[in-house]
């Protein structure tokens, strides 16, 4: 990849006098950590052996000079766009969720951040709101920050970079304001921003029971069907039944992670992160090789409440993360619904708790749908079986009911038990006897006797449930 010459002025934005950002060079002429040049030690992004890279001058083709034309600066321009390596390089540096460095960013701009973090030490003088031991902290990380050796892992494994005001840039994460993410890095072929469009969250327990991993399947499977995202964390249990069950439906599924997502984790759902890749997308805001930990998995749940139009818990505790994901959901101002489990299990204990506020019940794909879709997405009305008792004219219905059971028994005895004339009941009796209800015996009437096989008509379906 051949790297553009910036031919501004020398004190152009990515100008510093701080280590790793190349004085008055362009942003995809990173000088590496301390300004120097050399073997990258450690693993490469899938685990292999990270290759050598050497300085080159810029604008020499040099595979590891940056990201790959396909993974590149938005919109393929030949100019490298200062704010997207800029945020790719602050993805190394703040923190997901940090709303301290958010407000920074909305303030100076993301390559007026990394300036003020690589300047002079008074440079970052105009950040506020934090402690010097924190300034210092954040001072270390973009010095060692490295976007265009980032990039170039990302090219190589596939993965791209999105952040706000790229095309692809799923603006409903805006709302999440200052912690809003600083971009996204994906895995995966579709378009973020039009998944997310028709997109629900499906979250729960790890340790679900069996019930809550069919449960997951048969939602998520039901909603791929109807050409809805299923989005869930990769994590073991509900998460990972939610992604088996859109995989397994021909759907679309994505993934949210809270390290890398050249990273497997959980380590026992490498193979199913693959299929997730090759069918749908993974993403993550951490830059490659990030590890997770439990604030970042706390963080990965705004991630995924503020990118869905829904979220629906199916199993969770009362101290469960998937709740987090919920109550962020609702101060969103998004949909969240809870699929019931038995009052006497801990693991629905949580979702029972959202019933009893503002989330909804909802038992199938049908359900959420139907909160969730567009005018005339309705779920089928909820019944029990239609019988054929209950199509019978009232006054009809009425000399069923005064049938003794066990016996016959003579219309003059019946029209007492039902309030009405002998001869009314003469004439209904006829009409239940043509319906196969009744039977006569002799001068009197009595209801249908069991079949042979087994099975009632009228007069089991009577006393069994009259």
């Amino acid at each position: 990849m051949t790297t553009p010459q910036r031919t501004g002025p020398a004190d152009g934005p990515w100008q510093t006098d701080g280590p790793g950002w190349a004085a008055g060079s362009d942003p995809g002429a990173w000088a590496g950590p301390a300004g120097g040049a050399g073997a990258a030690s450690g693993p490469g992004p899938f685990g292999g052996p990270r290759p050598a890279r050497t300085a080159a001058p810029p604008g020499t083709p040099d595979a590891a000079d940056g990201p790959d034309p396909g993974t590149g600066p938005p919109g393929g321009a030949a100019e490298p766009d200062p704010e997207w390596w800029a945020r790719a390089a602050l993805t190394r540096v703040l923190e997901p969720g940090d709303e301290i460095g958010g407000r920074w960013l909305r303030e100076h701009g993301a390559p007026g951040l990394i300036r003020l973090l690589t300047g002079p030490p008074g440079a970052a003088a105009g950040l506020t709101g934090v402690g010097e031991q924190r300034i210092a902290g954040y001072r270390r990380r973009a010095a060692l920050a490295d976007p265009r050796r980032d990039l170039a892992a990302a090219a190589r494994g596939g993965v791209r970079f999105i952040c706000p005001g790229t095309p692809q840039w799923p603006t409903q994460l805006d709302d999440l304001g200052d912690a809003r993410p600083i971009g996204l890095w994906l895995r995966g072929g579709p378009d973020l921003r039009t998944w997310a469009l028709r997109s629900v969250a499906l979250v729960g327990a790890r340790a679900c029971t069996p019930y809550g991993a069919h449960m997951a399947q048969t939602l998520a499977a039901g909603l791929a069907e109807r050409g809805w995202v299923v989005v869930s964390g990769a994590a073991y249990g509900v998460d990972g039944a939610a992604h088996r069950g859109a995989l397994a439906s021909g759907g679309a599924t994505a993934a949210v992670l809270a390290c890398g997502v050249d990273v497997a984790y959980p380590r026992g759902h490498a193979e199913l992160l693959g299929r997730i890749a090759a069918q749908g997308l993974v993403l993550g805001e951490l830059p490659p090789g990030s590890h997770p930990t439990p604030s970042r998995f706390v963080q990965r749940n705004r991630v995924i409440a503020a990118l869905t139009r829904a979220t629906v818990v199916v199993e969770a505790a009362h101290r469960s993360g998937s709740l987090v994901t919920a109550r962020r959901a609702q101060r969103l101002g998004r949909y969240t619904m809870g699929v019931p489990g038995p009052a006497t299990s801990g693991l629905s204990g949580g979702v029972h708790e959202l019933l009893r506020g503002e989330a909804v019940l909802v038992t199938d794909a049908a359900e959420v749908v139907e909160l969730v879709g567009g005018m005339g997405e309705l779920a089928p009305e909820r019944r029990g079986p239609v019988l054929a008792r209950d199509l019978l004219h009232r006054d009809t219905a009425r000399v069923l009911e005064a049938l003794p059971a066990g016996r016959p028994a003579h219309p003059e005895e019946v029209a007492l038990a039902a309030g009405t004339g002998t001869d009314e009941v003469i004439g209904r009796l006829y009409e239940l006897h043509s319906l196969g209800f009744v039977e006569r015996q002799g001068e009197g009437w009595q209801l249908t006797t069991p079949s042979r096989e087994g099975g009632t008509q009228t007069g089991g379906t009577r006393r069994g449930g009259g």
